[in-house]
C-alpha cells in the first residue's frame, strides 16, 4: 500500500513538475534582450514550430522600416530585434529605432534622430523596466539615447536631454573624435554596461568598458581596455600607451552571468589593425574576453586570445554561456568563437581552459621596428571549424584565371597563420572578417554549438604612409586617408563592401562626397579629424582625378605610423567566386561537452553555379542563426537572399524562402498568444547585394 502511494505520489510529481515547466515556457514568449538572452545563445524554448510542420511557414506581415539606400545600396541593417510583451523593437534601415506590434507588425512609433556628424550600423537595442518606467537604449552616432518604451520620446531626465555623448572620456592626444553605440549593452541591477565602435587607424579614441547609471545616465565605472600607468597590464604596453594607442574596444558586444554579477567583454585589437611598432609588448587588454564583476568593473580574470594584434583578429562575437559537464559535475562555462576558426572554452567563473591550449611558436617579421609576440594560443579542443591554411593546392580548380592567382601566390606570404604583414603581399585565412564574425554562434541546452562561418581568403601588405606636408597634394591625401579601403588606383574592392571610385562622378555629386566625409555611414567613419581645405582637395581628387597641390595646410590629425595598409582585398576570381577551395561559407555543429563536430554543411550558394551542376559551394555570409527547443536551426545571412532552416540534429535542410533582400542580420523568435513568430531584417547592402529595409515575419499557416 505504501509503496502504491509512493509510486503515485511520485508520478504525480513529475507531472506537475512537467506541466510547470511546459506552462513556464508557454508564459516565456519573449526575446527580450540581444541575441535572445544574457547568454548570448540565439536559443528559443518555444516549441510550436518544429522540424515536421516547418514546411507550412509563411509570411505573416511586412514591415518597411524605411531608410534604404536603393540606388547605390549602401544600407544595411544588422538588427536583431527584441520583443517584449508584444511589442516588437527594432532599428531600421536608416537607422531610427522604432516599434511595432509584433503580431501584426504594425507601427506604433519611430525616431526621426538627424546628426551632423554620423555613421553606424545598428545591431539593435537594449530594454530595461525600473518600477513603472520602461525604456529603450539606442545608439544613434555618437549618442546613447534613452527613449521611452511606449512613446520612442527620450527620457529628459536622463544624462543631458535624454542621451550621453559617448565620446567623453575616450579622448586622447591627436585623436579622432569617431565613436558609435553599433552593438547593445547589457543590463545589470540598474547599470548599463557599454562597449563602442572606434576608428580602426592610429588616430582611434581609447576603447574603455563603462556602466552608466540607467536611470539617470550618469557615469559609475570605467574599464581601461588599454591600462594607465601602473595598472595591472600597464607593463605590456610602452610607457604612456593610452596616450599613444587607441582601440582596444568592445565593439561586439557582451554577455553576463546576472547570478554570478560578472559581465563577459571580449575586445579588439589596438589600433593601426597591421602594424604594432608603436606598442610592443602582448598588449592587454586588446584581443581579450575580460570577467569584470558587474558591480564594480574590477577584473576577475582574462585570457588574451591574440596577443600583439597586427592582423585584424578582433573578437568578433559576444561569448556564449552554457553548463559544461565533466565526471557528472556540472561547470558554469564559456565558449569563445573567433575569426580565426577557434572556440576556446574556458570554466567562466575562474578562467581555467577546460580543453588544453597550446601556445605555438609563429614567425618574426622584417619590417623595421615590428616586434611579434613569439608565441600565439591554439586551442587542440575543439578541432577548428574553418581550414587553417591557404596553399597551392587550396586553389580552386575551376578559378577563371587559375594561373594567374597560382602566380600571385607563389609570390606570396602564406600558407599559415600569424604571418605578420609586410611589404610583400601576405595571405590571411580564414580572412580578416572570419572566420566566425559578428553573427557569433547559437547553443542549445545541452551544450551544441552552431556557428556559421566563411572561408575566403585576403590579402595585404603594408607600404609607406604618406606624410602630409605644409605643401602636399590631393593624390597624396588621397593615398593616406582613403587607398587602404578603396585601393590606390579608386577600384574598390570586388565584393563592393568598398566601392569602386572609378565612376562616382555619374553616380553622385561633389557635394554629397563632401557631405560623406563629412557624416561617414555604415562601416566608413567620418573624416570629421580633417579640415575643410583637405576634404575638399580629396573630393576634387575623387571626383576629377585632378591632382592639386595646397598650400600652406595645417592637417588636423595625422598618423604617427609610418606605414598604412593597401586594404583588407577578398580575393575573388574575375567571375566573382572565391579562389579558394568550396566550401565558402559553412554552418559547423560542435558538441562542446566532447570538443567533436557533429556536423558540417554548406551556407549559401551561387544559383549561376547550381545551374551547371555544381553542388552547394557555400558563399560569403554575415549574421547569426537561430537554435529552437524543437529541433530547428534557423539561418539567412547570404547574398542569395535565402532563409533557410536545418535539422539540428543532422544539418539536413528542411525548409527555405526567398526574402525581398538579404538577412544580414540574426533571426528572432517569439510568441504573442498561442502563435510563435519568427522575424529576420531584410536590409541586403553588403556583397554587392540590393539595400532594402524590410523586416518580414513568419509563422505557420492555418
Amino acid at each position: 500500500m505504501s509503496t502504491f502511494i509512493q509510486s503515485t505520489i511520485c508520478s504525480s510529481c513529475a507531472l506537475f513538475i512537467f506541466l510547470l515547466v511546459t506552462s513556464c515556457k508557454k508564459e516565456a514568449p519573449d526575446w527580450p534582450e540581444y541575441n535572445g538572452g544574457p547568454d548570448r545563445n540565439h536559443y528559443s524554448s518555444l516549441a510550436e514550430i518544429g522540424p515536421g510542420n516547418v514546411n507550412r511557414l509563411e509570411k505573416i506581415w511586412e514591415y518597411s522600416s524605411g531608410g534604404a539606400d536603393t540606388l547605390k545600396n549602401r544600407t544595411q541593417i544588422q538588427c536583431n530585434p527584441i520583443i517584449i510583451d508584444g511589442v516588437l523593437y527594432g532599428v531600421s534601415a536608416g537607422s531610427q529605432a522604432f516599434a511595432l506590434d509584433a503580431s501584426s507588425g504594425k507601427e506604433i512609433w519611430k525616431t526621426s534622430f538627424t546628426a551632423s556628424s554620423y555613421a553606424m550600423t545598428s545591431r539593435g537595442v537594449t530594454y530595461y523596466q525600473s518600477g513603472d518606467s520602461k525604456r529603450i537604449f539606442f545608439g544613434y552616432g555618437q549618442w546613447l539615447y534613452a527613449l521611452d518604451a511606449a512613446t520612442g520620446r527620450p527620457i529628459p531626465s536622463f544624462a543631458t536631454g535624454g542621451k550621453i555623448d559617448l565620446r567623453v572620456g575616450l579622448s586622447r592626444p591627436g585623436a579622432d573624435d569617431y565613436v558609435t553605440y553599433n552593438t547593445p549593452g547589457v543590463i545589470f541591477k540598474n547599470l548599463l554596461i557599454t562597449g563602442q565602435r572606434v576608428s580602426e587607424g592610429s588616430t582611434a579614441l581609447l576603447g574603455d568598458i563603462r556602466a552608466y547609471n540607467a536611470d539617470n545616465g550618469k557615469l559609475v565605472w570605467t574599464f581601461h581596455t588599454i591600462p594607465a600607468e601602473g595598472e595591472e597590464g600597464s607593463d605590456t604596453w610602452p610607457e604612456n600607451a593610452r596616450d599613444n594607442n587607441g582601440g582596444a574596444n568592445s565593439w561586439m558586444g557582451m554577455a553576463i552571468d546576472r547570478e554570478n554579477e560578472i559581465v563577459y567583454a571580449p575586445t579588439g585589437s589596438a589600433a593601426f589593425d597591421f602594424y604594432g611598432g608603436d606598442r610592443h609588448g602582448s598588449n592587454l587588454y586588446a584581443n581579450c574576453i575580460i570577467a569584470l564583476d558587474a558591480n564594480t568593473g574590477q577584473r576577475k580574470w582574462h585570457y588574451q586570445i591574440v596577443h600583439h594584434d597586427i592582423w585584424d583578429r578582433d573578437i568578433p562575437a559576444p561569448p556564449n554561456l552554457f553548463t559544461f559537464r565533466r565526471d557528472d559535475t556540472d561547470i558554469p562555462a564559456l565558449a569563445q568563437v573567433t575569426k580565426q576558426g577557434h572556440v576556446f572554452v574556458f570554466n567562466r567563473l575562474t578562467g581555467e581552459p577546460l580543453f588544453p591550449i597550446e601556445e605555438r611558436k609563429v614567425a618574426a617579421s622584417d619590417i623595421p621596428g615590428e616586434q611579434p609576440h613569439p608565441t600565439q594560443p591554439i586551442p587542440l579542443k575543439p578541432k577548428p571549424f574553418t581550414r587553417q591554411m591557404f596553399t597551392i593546392d587550396d586553389v580552386y580548380l575551376q578559378a577563371a584565371d587559375r594561373d594567374e592567382v597560382l602566380k600571385v601566390l607563389t609570390e606570396s606570404r602564406t600558407g599559415s597563420a600569424y604571418i605578420p604583414i609586410t611589404r610583400q603581399r601576405t595571405i590571411i585565412f580564414p580572412g580578416t572578417d572570419g572566420g566566425a564574425q559578428w553573427g557569433g554562434a547559437a547553443m542549445d541546452p545541452n551544450g551544441v554549438m552552431f556557428v556559421p562561418a566563411k572561408e575566403i581568403p585576403v590579402y595585404t601588405s603594408l607600404t609607406d604612409a604618406p606624410q602630409p606636408e605644409l605643401t602636399t597634394s590631393s593624390r597624396k591625401l588621397y593615398q593616406l586617408h582613403c587607398a587602404s579601403c578603396h585601393q590606390a588606383d579608386r577600384s574598390g574592392d570586388h565584393t563592393g563592401a568598398y566601392p569602386s571610385l572609378l565612376d562616382i562622378s555619374n553616380r553622385t555629386t561633389a557635394h554629397q562626397v563632401h557631405q560623406l566625409l563629412q557624416t561617414g555611414r555604415g562601416m566608413m567613419p567620418p573624416f570629421t579629424h580633417l579640415n575643410d581645405k583637405e576634404r575638399n582637395v580629396i573630393v576634387s581628387f575623387i571626383m576629377g582625378t585632378k591632382d592639386t597641390l595646397l598650400i600652406n595646410n595645417q592637417t588636423g590629425v595625422e598618423s604617427k605610423v609610418p606605414y598604412v595598409h593597401t586594404g583588407y582585398n577578398r580575393w575573388y576570381d574575375r567571375n566573382g567566386y572565391p579562389v579558394s577551395n568550396p566550401p565558402w561559407g559553412t554552418v559547423t555543429a560542435i558538441d562542446l561537452q566532447t570538443g567533436e563536430h557533429l556536423w558540417q554543411v554548406p551556407l549559401g550558394e551561387y544559383p549561376q553555379l547550381i545551374e551547371r551542376g555544381i553542388p552547394p559551394t557555400g558563399t560569403d555570409n554575415y549574421g547569426g542563426p537561430l537554435v529552437t527547443e524543437s529541433g530547428l536551426l534557423f539561418i539567412a545571412g547570404t547574398p542569395d537572399k535565402k532563409f533557410r532552416a536545418f535539422d539540428k540534429r543532422t544539418g539536413v535542410l528542411l525548409w527555405e524562402t526567398s526574402l525581398p533582400a538579404a538577412g544580414y542580420a540574426s533571426p528572432s523568435t517569439y510568441a504573442v498568444g498561442s502563435k510563435q513568430y519568427i522575424v529576420i531584417a531584410c536590409g541586403g547592402g553588403k556583397l554587392r547585394s540590393t539595400s532594402g529595409d524590410k523586416y518580414v515575419a513568419f509563422a505557420l499557416k492555418e
